[in-house]
């Protein structure tokens, strides 16, 4: 199907949407073939190959737990932490798997194979699973690739699901795939991007069902920062890390009672930290459009809803509107770098994930307060262009640091970028669209030391304990 705006916006858990909710996701894809198959109760071997990233960075991002999380049946937009908790308690304690819910294996993360120097030829983020009898006989195998926010691509099938996505954006009523064109579609239908993004949507479902679930969304969004507001101590990991969120938040309730304005980047820093720290800690948050950079969107929504003009004397009716038509352009952008590039970091560093978290936001901030399309598309080309050649070199293979204080500093730059473009007219001389490709391109040429793989940059010049 088309990349809509509840692929880029999904709920999962953390700290990675490539390297945790994309392999569960897949492990529970397999799971259900085994079962559907009829095969199951056949099974007496289980074997897991990861490779590249997936390998290199697993034990911090928490693969090998996703993994045996979706064998036993479990998604990630369904399984709640306290779920988590306990199945994983339970695997520990027993050495045993329950594959599908249902066929106890003695399998645990230990018996995970990890290849770090062998990359597929799809993606970096590459990953096998196979079962077998008693006599050793192969009875269902699969190769998947996680490509970056939580999307899965199964191997073999690759030009089939271009066919299929390329099919179903001719049945959109309004299809874009390059900013061009989405400039071009406002233009002849006299619409915003987020208007254009939010027909699309009803090519799929009713306008009902398109506000609940963005609005649930956003609840999510919010509940992530609650939650995290009440945890304090240190994130897990061994980096030793401590959790700002809840003292800073103790500290802004005291100093700025009112909301003053003068207080709006310290509010922005406080709820990307928040998301973050909670996201690293395996917590519930929502993909915007990755895991690693889920709290940039949150943060500058935030920022729309609290200190943009008027919203002071906003109904709850017109806070949702405002909730409804950030997270529909945000996604209208986000489709353009699935469509022209990545946003995996294991593909073309952190410029892929918060680079293009950044960009989304800064275009939704744009058109919430009142800018055109041109300056809404101005607003994401500058956000981007100034993280163009971010590396991806977690300490640790955590995502910790430098991704936590990443997401509050790229939030900034969403909000600066939105003003930017508002001051202007929305002639500028770089397009979004070359700033797409040229991320991309870019991407491609930075050394593989830089993405994702903890052989780097950060994660090698800093000690860990």
């Amino acid at each position: 199907m088309a990349v809509g705006v509840f692929d880029l916006f999904s709920i999962g858990i953390g700290p990675s949407s490539s390297h945790t909710v994309g392999p569960m996701r897949a492990a529970a894809v397999f799971a259900e073939e085994l079962k559907s198959s009829g095969a199951l109760e056949k099974v007496a071997g289980l074997r897991v190959d990861l490779y590249g990233s997936l390998a290199a960075t697993g034990h911090g991002h928490g693969t090998m737990t996703a993994i045996l999380l979706g064998l036993e049946g479990f998604h990630p937009e369904k399984i709640l932490p306290a779920e988590v908790e306990e199945r994983l308690a339970a695997i520990s304690e027993t050495g045993t798997l329950q594959l599908a819910g249902s066929v106890p294996l003695p399998y645990g993360v230990t018996d995970i194979i990890l290849r770090p120097l062998t990359i597929l030829p799809r993606h970096t983020n590459g990953m096998t699973f196979t079962v077998s009898d008693q006599e050793g006989e192969v009875l269902h195998k699969a190769t998947f690739f996680s490509v970056g926010g939580g999307f899965i691509v199964r191997e073999g099938e690759e030009d089939a699901a271009l066919k299929e996505l390329d099919e179903s954006k001719k049945e959109l009523p309004l299809p874009f795939r390059t900013a061009a064109e989405l400039l071009g579609r406002c233009q002849s239908k006299g619409l915003s991007i987020g208007e254009v993004m939010f027909v699309n949507e009803r090519a799929s479902r009713s306008e009902e069902e398109i506000r609940e679930g963005l609005l649930h969304i956003y609840s999510v969004m919010e509940e992530c920062v609650q939650v995290s507001l009440k945890r304090e101590g240190l994130l897990p990991g061994g980096l030793k890390v401590r959790r700002r969120a809840p003292d800073w938040h103790e500290r802004l309730e005291k100093e700025d009672k009112d909301r003053d304005p003068k207080y709006w980047q310290e509010w922005v820093n406080l709820i990307a930290l928040a998301v973050n720290e909670e996201n690293a800690s395996g917590g519930r948050v929502v993909t915007a459009p990755t895991n690693g950079a889920a709290g940039i969107i949150p943060a500058v929504l935030y920022y729309a809803l609290h200190f943009a003009p008027g919203m002071d004397k906003a109904t709850q009716e017109d806070r949702d509107d405002v909730v409804v038509k950030f997270l529909l352009t945000a996604a209208a952008i986000g489709v353009l770098y699935k469509e022209q590039a990545s946003i995996s970091g294991a593909e073309v560093g952190c410029q892929g994930e918060v680079g293009s978290a950044s960009s989304m936001a800064a275009g939704a901030l744009a058109e919430v307060m009142g800018g055109t399309p041109q300056q809404v598309e101005n607003a994401a080309e500058i956000a981007m262009e100034h993280n163009l050649g971010l590396t991806c070199d977690p300490i640790g293979g955590l995502v910790q640091v430098p991704c936590i204080e990443r997401n509050a500093i790229a939030a900034a730059k969403a909000i600066n970028a939105a003003k930017m473009a508002l001051w202007g007219d929305g002639t500028h001389r770089v397009s979004l669209d070359e700033v797409i490709v040229t991320m991309r391109e870019t991407g491609k040429d930075m050394s593989s030391k830089y993405k994702e793989t903890a052989m780097g940059g950060l994660a090698v010049n800093v000690v860990e304990c």
